[in-house]
């Protein structure tokens, strides 16, 4: 094998083996629900299984004489590497009907085991046993590490905006399987030697892409409902793109990276499974609220409800992932929302878009956070950040977000504002006095409309029922309280500590 050969094998195989590693953190984050966790457990089953592979390797790189006709068994373990890493999606996939994560990274570490056999063996190969093969040697490994930069960069920002994971994996298969055929052409192959190993390489890629489907059928249905999957589940609505994957059931309940994230609902009758009253809380917390914003839009629920409340001029929607928009546009409930013109959809980071407009002040800032346990959920509840949406608020403004009932948020939020009111698992915090005004509540419920339609029809005996419920409700606790229930079990949450992502880093759901 020439030099130039083994820099190109090196290149192409890294840029084979990051990419499936992009997928696998994909399919694991899905399935741990994002802990904060996952990638350093993904990392260390990946380094863990090139270090074994390249280990193991070495009993082919024994011989003196590795003359082109090795060269096939580097084919032969390219073509079960790239097999072995095909199979890792759908094998979490089926583990997580039986078990946790664990046996996802053993299954990881192994098919790294074969990427990891690679390089040692194209070094092999590919660098004369002579005076410049340090040189050579580090020629080699420069071009694995191009390749595997090239494959992060592509796979994770080009290929998984405009594929899915079983075509990324397609994609990948077939690199794999050319790589494997050109490693067989430079082995100076025999006639019969050339039909048996592009045969068999092109059934196995053709077997392959055809199984591929099979095997990745409802890889997220069975990644998120584990031990409950019985094989009817099936999503409505599957979006997946550089920024995650976006699942919608039947019911319209809808998954962020396998977390819930909501349900498509923006009405107060007995079907409220998504608790949007809390929602409907902003009109009662402060007296004019004109310009609002909010940061997350998920279902797009909440945005219209607060989108419709009375008051509301212009509402700012800041969304880290522009698939929402798909979900938003395809439901009824929530399609207006963004062809209404006073809505401005955004699609950033919640945080960046603060620090690059230092001048937007809001009456209210809306928050509906993420689990809290969820990996990067401190960058928008710690002190520091808390620090930096007070700074946009306007004077006597609110900022309301959701706790997910963490003691670790609601302590925070405490120690940061000098007013909070608690309202079931949401917090509204200010620098200056507020209070939940009752007659604007009760004037809400009678007059507010979506879209046309009241929000309570009176005419309604079941809507009579909620709208007296909803006149008494009374689920709220303020600062004081808060802080004595909270401070000998919590802890203020920084970006530094990041408390809130690493008290349960190994955090798995219970079986019911």
């Amino acid at each position: 094998m020439k030099l130039r050969l083994a820099m190109l094998v090196a290149a192409f195989s890294g840029f084979v083996a990051l990419s499936y590693e992009i997928v696998w953190y994909r399919v694991l984050s899905f399935m741990t629900r994002g802990i904060a966790s996952t990638f350093g457990l993904l990392l260390a089953a990946y380094l863990f299984g090139l270090a074994i592979g390249a280990r193991a390797s070495a009993s082919l790189c024994k011989n003196e004489g590795a003359d082109a006709r090795h060269l096939r068994w580097l084919a032969a373990f390219v073509a079960v590497a790239n097999v072995m890493a095909g199979l890792v999606a759908p094998s979490l996939a089926w583990s997580a009907h039986f078990t946790d994560f664990r046996f996802g990274l053993v299954v990881i570490a192994l098919a790294a085991a074969f990427l990891g056999s690679v390089l040692p063996l194209v070094s092999h190969f590919g660098i004369a046993p002579d005076e410049r093969a340090g040189t050579r040697l580090s020629y080699v490994y420069f071009a694995n590490i191009v390749g595997s930069t090239a494959g992060s960069l592509v796979t994770g920002f080009v290929l998984m905006d405009h594929l899915s994971t079983v075509a990324i994996t397609q994609v990948l298969v077939v690199a794999g399987f050319g790589l494997s055929a050109v490693i067989v052409a430079m082995s100076s192959p025999s006639r019969r030697i050339s039909a048996i190993s592009y045969g068999a390489l092109g059934a196995f890629t053709a077997i392959t892409l055809l199984v591929l489907p099979k095997f990745y059928d409802r890889l997220y249905e069975r990644l998120l409902y584990k031990w409950d999957f019985d094989g009817t589940q099936r999503f409505a609505q599957v979006v997946e793109n550089k920024s995650g994957v976006i699942t919608v059931a039947q019911d319209g309940t809808v998954y962020g990276g396998g977390a819930y994230d909501g349900v498509v609902n923006t009405w107060l009758d007995a079907n409220d499974k998504n608790g949007i009253l809390r929602a409907y809380v902003v009109g009662a917390l402060h007296p004019a609220p004109r310009e609002v914003l909010m940061i997350g839009l998920a279902s797009g629920s909440w945005a219209q409800v607060v989108a419709n409340l009375p008051g509301v001029e212009h509402f700012t929607i800041v969304e880290i992932n522009p698939g929402y928009a798909q979900v938003v546009s395809r439901h009824p409930d929530t399609a207006s929302l963004l062809t209404n013109p006073k809505v401005d959809v955004v699609f950033d980071d919640g945080r960046r878009w603060f620090l690059r407009h230092p001048g937007r002040k809001f009456d209210v800032i809306v928050m509906n956070t993420t689990l809290h346990w969820r990996g990067h959920s401190t960058n928008i509840l710690s002190t520091e950040f808390l620090d930096i949406a007070r700074t946009h608020l306007q004077p006597r403004g609110v900022l309301y977000f959701n706790t997910t009932n963490s003691y670790d948020v609601q302590l925070t939020a405490a120690k940061a504002f000098p007013h909070l009111m608690r309202i079931t698992n949401f917090v509204a915090v200010s620098d200056e006095p507020f209070n939940f005004d009752r007659q604007r509540w009760k004037w809400l419920l009678e007059t507010m409309r979506i879209e046309g339609h009241p929000i309570l029809d009176m005419t309604r005996p079941d809507h009579q029922h909620i709208y007296e419920d909803l006149l008494g409700f009374n689920d709220m606790e303020y600062r004081s309280s808060i802080l004595e229930r909270t401070s000998k079990q919590a802890t203020v949450i920084t970006d530094d500590n990041m408390i809130v992502e690493w008290r349960e880093p190994l955090r798995w759901p219970e079986r019911e």
